[in-house]
């Protein structure tokens, strides 16, 4: 029989395939990508006005990935419609070629576990670009001039406003937001910003004034630009009222998302002559209504949402879009997320473990809460372990809760499924060279949760684990109770009063269910004990409510760990 050669192996090992749906209208050099990737099936599946969302469903059920642009709304009847067909669904993950996910209902996505993610790094430069065009045009009158030279009119009255020396406020100072101050800056323009997540006085080298104070910006700007999300902190900032904050005369320039200016309240500033005009390429309500008065002002320059709409940003955001959604299908990362708080696959060897203990600790600690949960805290020590904490804390989630589930849970459901339980959740970083590495996982309930029959200690449900060189998980203490235990397979919990002859009373009784006791761990503390068992195959439920009613022995629970390899 011939051996196989160094260059040509005896055995292939298959390859996971994924389908990857892309259910919008996509620049072709992210299809070309998508293509020329081995493991990838690629369905370009727009969704047709006539299509019901139920319909839709269907396609999105056999799909791992989806890739949208702004042409589809991913609904929350969508998803749960997809949930609902015969097998389930298996999209993990939806990829948006762009900026905003405001086309995604992303609680609903959330709720079932399905990452979102954007491609907005991509697209920075055309963005900003945009922004600045606008700017330019509105100062220079250039959308009038235009519209009166097509009708035959030469009007050399459009007298505009240079740039240099006026005083830019950028509204939202993130990737996009700098990318214009710098341009800004080139143009002989001074900076103010507002970024409540910024907490210097300056940026830029000392040329961007900041604020935390979107009201507080407003009297120091003659022109404004917008470059924030849509959300309940942004929806209508400039409205009204803050438009009498402004300086005389202000120019408005909206290229970020439609909704964060008022949309009714730019022609009477506009009348007031508070506003000077307003340049803007977003709406609350796309495409714009044919007969809005916003189309039509000599003030207002519109662009049908551009932002984004060239060439090369195109094809960056589709490619990157595509780029994100695989790295996170085959394990190697997450980019771009905007529902996974934190969360990140891309850890070393250690990190990893990390992350597998904190389940295995979790799901061992789960069968003994029995009267809820109000509160989780999971306290990581060691350097090491900070760029991991995202991951480690929603592994934990998932081991404690899907226990007292009725619906699936998993890392991107983690978070949401236990504020909409009123869990609070908090994570520390330490880094005390005398505790060494480890990881507590402790597990508050709620009010009332323990009474006369509480044992000192355990009122609350704590766990502590470590790993070492070998890379194996160990649990070294629960509940004040010491040892060094691997958990995993089968495992009975047993805590017993601490007298002559339990532990014989608790072989016998696995003895007499043919139960095979494989390992065991003994621990105490003060006059009681815990035993851990672990077993071949699963424990008989005869044999757990026999221990439950025998004299002397406090609580019994089992669980089933992965095993170590």
């Amino acid at each position: 029989m011939p051996t196989a050669t160094p260059t040509e192996p005896a055995m292939k090992t298959a390859t996971k395939m994924f389908q990857l749906l892309v259910a919008d209208d996509f620049a072709q050099e992210g299809l070309d990508f998508i293509k020329s990737q081995p493991d990838v099936e690629l369905v370009h599946r727009p969704k047709s006005k006539e299509e019901t969302d139920e319909q839709f469903a269907a396609i999105i059920a056999q799909a791992d990935g989806m890739i949208v642009r702004s042409g589809i709304k991913v609904t929350a009847k969508m998803l749960e419609a997809a949930a609902k067909q015969p097998g389930g669904s298996k999209l993990r993950v939806i990829a948006r070629a762009g900026v905003g996910v405001d086309n995604i209902d992303l609680n609903a996505a959330t709720a079932q576990g399905i990452l979102v993610m954007n491609s907005a790094d991509a697209s920075t430069i055309s963005t900003a670009e945009h922004a600045f065009t606008l700017m330019m045009a509105l100062a220079r009158n250039i959308g009038p001039a235009y519209k009166g030279m097509c009708e035959g009119k030469f009007d050399r009255k459009l007298i505009g406003r240079q740039l240099h020396g006026k005083t830019l406020g950028v509204i939202g100072f993130g990737r996009i937001g700098r990318t214009v101050a710098e341009r800004a800056l080139a143009f002989g323009m001074n900076i103010v910003a507002f970024d409540p997540m910024i907490n210097v006085p300056t940026m830029l080298d000392g040329k961007a004034r900041m604020f935390t104070d979107f009201s507080a910006l407003l009297p120091h700007a003659d022109i404004l630009t917008f470059h924030v999300p849509l959300n309940d902190q942004t929806r209508g900032m400039l409205n009204g009222e803050t438009f009498k904050l402004c300086r005389d005369g202000v120019l408005v320039i909206n290229a970020s998302r439609g909704g964060v200016i008022d949309e009714d309240s730019i022609i009477p500033a506009i009348e007031s002559k508070k506003c000077g005009g307003a340049a803007l390429d977003v709406f609350v309500k796309e495409p714009l209504a044919e007969d809005s008065k916003l189309r039509n002002h000599p003030k207002i320059l519109t662009t049908p949402h551009l932002g984004a709409s060239t060439k090369e940003g195109q094809e960056a955001v589709s490619i990157a879009a595509a780029d994100q959604l695989m790295i996170y299908l085959r394990g190697e990362g997450i980019i771009g997320a905007v529902n996974a708080g934190g969360m990140r696959v891309d850890l070393d060897p250690l990190q990893n473990a990390y992350v597998d203990l904190a389940g295995r600790m979790a799901e061992l600690v789960s069968p003994m809460i029995t009267r809820g949960i109000a509160s989780i805290t999971v306290e990581l020590n060691g350097s090491s372990l900070a760029a991991a904490a995202g991951t480690i804390e929603r592994t934990a989630l998932v081991g404690l809760l899907k226990r007292h589930m009725d619906v699936p849970i998993n890392v991107i459901s983690a978070s949401h499924v236990a504020t909409q339980r009123g869990i609070a959740l908090r994570t520390t970083k330490t880094d005390d060279d005398t505790l060494g590495t480890r990881l507590t996982i402790t597990v508050q309930g709620p009010v009332g949760s323990t009474d006369d029959s509480t044992l000192p200690g355990d009122e609350v449900r704590r766990i502590v684990g470590r790993v070492y060189n070998d890379l194996r998980p160990r649990v070294v203490e629960i509940n004040g109770y010491h040892m060094d235990m691997i958990p995993a397979g089968s495992m009975v919990l047993i805590q017993n009063e601490d007298r002559p002859g339990m532990i014989g009373t608790v072989g016998n009784e696995f003895g007499e269910a043919k139960a095979n006791i494989a390992d065991m761990t003994i621990s105490r503390r003060r006059n009681t004990a815990l035993m851990l068992l672990k077993i071949d195959g699963e424990a008989p439920e005869a044999l757990i409510e026999k221990l439950q009613k025998h004299p002397g022995i406090l609580k019994v629970a089992t669980v089933r760990l992965p095993d170590v390899k």
